[in-house]
């Protein structure tokens, strides 16, 4: 299988995409948005971003199956998989705020092979597939080279629907604040992912993630050079809900504060 090629195909429908989201930005009236769960908003143009990527990705992997967030094709397993987030940070989009991002991740056999994150409003290709390294928009990226907490910036998406955590993740919240350059919450966690991936942040953390929010921003940071595990420190990230991702040198002490925070829940 020609991962490059694939992953060269996959960037260019979601570019196709993107121009669809930015015609229809502003255009949303309120009566055209629908509330699926607590704080959780969808469109029409979701919904046709995602019928528009499936159609593509269809016709550049033949026979594959999907996972995603609108439903607009059965989602059934197989072993080869798009996981496709077709507007992440939709909050954003509706309210007119410039962050938000196209997610596309490709399985085989269950295991990652492929990552794209297509910040919108930037035109920003970040995208990696396994073994072959990490891009943006044709050039090289890699994780950053700072080497403690304290001098990191960090990334987070704060709970908007799932409060059970709540106090650990205010805990957490608290140290960093305290022992950090200073913390981001830009509402699109595979746009904080793409950015972990490239040096701009240096860390990300969120707990009630889905695997599309997710599956494209993830691969990419591990192809950057960048670590990515669960709350304790696993692989479970991608189905587990939770999620820290990191340059390698502040990974542990990264760790041990999320631990720490979480450890009574």
């Amino acid at each position: 299988m020609d991962l490059s090629n694939i992953c060269q195909q996959a960037v260019i429908l979601a570019e196709q995409t993107a121009r669809f989201l930015r015609q229809e930005l502003g255009n949303v009236s309120t009566s055209q948005i629908e509330e699926k769960a607590l704080n959780s908003l969808v469109s029409y143009v979701d919904k046709t971003a995602e019928a528009q990527l499936v159609e593509g990705l269809q016709a550049i992997t033949p026979g594959c199956s999907f996972l995603t967030e609108e439903d607009t094709v059965e989602n059934t397993e197989g072993d080869l998989r798009w996981i496709v987030d077709p507007l992440d940070g939709t909050t954003n989009f509706l309210f007119q705020l410039p962050v938000f991002s196209i997610s596309l991740g490709l399985e085989v056999e269950g295991e990652l092979v492929l990552g794209i994150v297509y910040e919108v409003n930037q035109s920003e290709a970040f995208y990696a597939w396994k073994d072959g390294g990490a891009y943006l928009n044709g050039r090289s990226i890699r994780v950053s080279q700072r080497p403690s907490l304290p001098e990191s910036l960090l990334a987070t998406g704060f709970p908007y629907y799932d409060y059970d955590q709540t106090q650990a993740y205010l805990k957490a919240l608290e140290h960093f604040m305290q022992h950090s350059r200073g913390i981001r919450r830009f509402g699109s966690a595979a746009v904080d992912l793409a950015y972990v991936a490239c040096g701009r942040f240096d860390g990300f953390f969120e707990y009630s993630l889905q695997p599309y929010d997710v599956a494209g921003g993830a691969l990419i940071v591990q192809e950057a050079g960048g670590v990515v595990t669960d709350f304790q420190g696993g692989g479970n990230w991608l189905h587990g809900g939770e999620m820290l991702a990191s340059n390698a040198l502040i990974a542990s002490d990264f760790l041990n504060v999320i631990q720490a925070a979480f450890k009574t829940q």
